[in-house]
C-alpha cells in the first residue's frame, strides 16, 4: 500500500472519529420534567445567601430562650456539610442560573410563584406554568375569577396549593368549589401534603402547619368526591410513608412528588422513602420535583439522587424522572418526541 492510500486512510478515520465525537456532544440529554419548581424572590428564604446542606447532615438545635427564627435563619446561613448549596444574591441570578439547569440538563417543570412570567418569557418551553394561590384560602381570588384564569389556557396546572401552611385540611368546605372547577375542566391539581421547613409550626404566621396533617389520608375525600380529578400529592407526605402507601393503593387518580426531600433529606433516609413507596409497587406514580425555590443546585442533587438509587431499574429510574409526569400531564405524542430532540 502506498503512502499516499495510507495517509487518506489516517484521514478518514480521524474525521469519523470527529463526526461520532461530535455527535455524541450535540445528542438532546434524556428529557427530565420536574413537577414541583418555583420561580420566587431570592431572598424568599432569607436574608441572602442562603443554604442547604447536600443531604442535610443535621437539623439545628433550638434553645428556647430566643425565637426559633433566629435559629433557623442562622442556620441556613451557615449549612453544614461538604460543598453546601448555596443561593445566589439577586433574582436576576437565581433566574438565568435556574434556567441553565434547565436547558442543560434538558429539563421541564412545572413552575408556580410570583415571578413565573419571566421565567417564562426567557425559558420558554422549559417553564410550564402552573398557578399557585395565596396560602390562605380566604385571599384567593373567587371560584368565578379562578375560573376565568384557567380557561385562558395559561395555567396546565393548579398549584402548588399551600393550605397545610395555614392548617386549612383539603376537606375545608372552602375548597370545594375549586375542585369542582379543576375537575370540570381537566387540570391537575398539586398540592402541598408532607413537610415544610424544619419547625415550621413556630414560624411566624405559620403556626397550623401541624405534623398530623402530613398524612396522605388528608386528600382521601377529595378524591373519593371528584374521581376524575388528577392528584399529585407535594412532598410525597414524607415522612408518613404508610398513609402514603394506603392512599395510592386505594385511589389510582394520585400520585406523589419527592419535592425537596430528595435533597433536603440525609441521602439514605431518602432512599429508604422512595425505596418503601416503589417496592410497595408505586413507582409508577412517584414523579420528580425538585421543589428548587432559591438554589439552582438543587435541582442536579434532586436528580442525582433518583439516579444513584440501586434498587430502582433504569426503567424504573426513567419513570419518575419523565415517564410517570409526562402520562400524568397527559403530554401529547408529539410534545414527548419534542423532548426527546426526535
Amino acid at each position: 500500500m502506498n503512502r499516499n492510500k495510507i495517509l487518506n486512510m489516517i484521514w478518514m478515520v480521524l474525521l469519523c472519529a470527529c463526526v461520532s465525537f461530535r455527535s455524541a456532544q450535540c445528542q438532546t440529554p434524556l428529557p427530565i420534567i420536574d413537577m414541583h419548581l418555583h420561580a420566587i424572590d431570592v431572598d424568599a428564604n432569607g436574608p441572602v445567601p442562603t443554604g442547604i446542606g447536600r443531604g442535610n447532615p443535621a437539623y439545628p438545635d433550638y434553645d428556647p430562650e430566643k425565637p426559633w427564627m433566629q435559629t433557623f435563619f442562622d442556620w441556613m446561613a451557615n449549612p453544614n456539610g461538604e460543598n453546601p448549596i448555596v443561593s445566589p444574591m439577586t433574582n436576576q441570578e437565581l433566574k438565568d442560573q435556574t434556567l441553565a439547569v434547565l436547558r442543560r440538563r434538558n429539563i421541564y417543570g412545572i413552575t408556580s410563584g410570583n415571578r413565573l412570567d419571566e421565567f417564562k418569557q426567557e425559558g420558554g418551553e422549559h417553564i410550564i406554568n402552573s398557578w399557585m394561590p395565596p396560602r390562605d384560602i380566604k385571599n384567593w381570588p373567587s371560584p368565578e375569577e379562578v375560573r376565568k384564569l384557567l380557561e385562558t389556557g395559561k395555567y396546565k396546572v393548579f398549584g402548588e396549593v399551600t393550605l397545610q401552611y395555614a392548617g386549612i385540611s383539603p376537606n375545608d368546605p372552602r375548597f370545594a368549589p375549586y375542585l369542582e372547577i379543576l375537575e370540570e375542566l381537566d387540570i391537575p391539581l398539586g398540592i402541598h401534603i408532607g413537610t415544610g421547613p424544619p419547625g415550621v409550626s413556630y414560624f411566624m404566621g405559620m403556626g397550623k402547619h401541624l405534623g398530623r396533617m402530613h398524612s396522605a389520608f388528608e386528600i382521601e375525600d377529595v378524591a373519593i368526591r371528584h374521581p376524575r380529578l388528577r392528584i399529585n400529592l407535594m412532598h410525597a407526605g414524607w415522612p408518613l410513608a404508610d398513609e402514603l402507601i394506603a392512599v395510592l393503593y386505594n385511589h389510582p387518580q394520585v400520585y406523589c412528588d419527592v419535592g425537596i426531600i430528595c435533597y433536603s433529606l440525609p441521602r439514605d433516609a431518602f432512599h429508604d422513602y422512595l425505596k418503601r413507596i416503589a417496592q410497595a409497587g408505586f413507582h409508577r406514580r412517584i414523579m420528580f420535583g425538585s421543589d428548587q425555590m432559591n438554589w439552582p443546585d438543587a435541582i442536579e442533587e434532586g436528580i442525582t439522587a433518583i439516579e444513584t438509587a440501586s434498587f430502582l431499574s433504569e426503567e424504573q429510574k426513567r419513570d419518575i424522572l419523565y415517564n410517570n409526569a409526562a402520562r400524568f400531564l397527559r403530554l401529547s405524542q408529539e410534545e414527548i418526541d419534542r423532548h426527546h430532540g426526535r
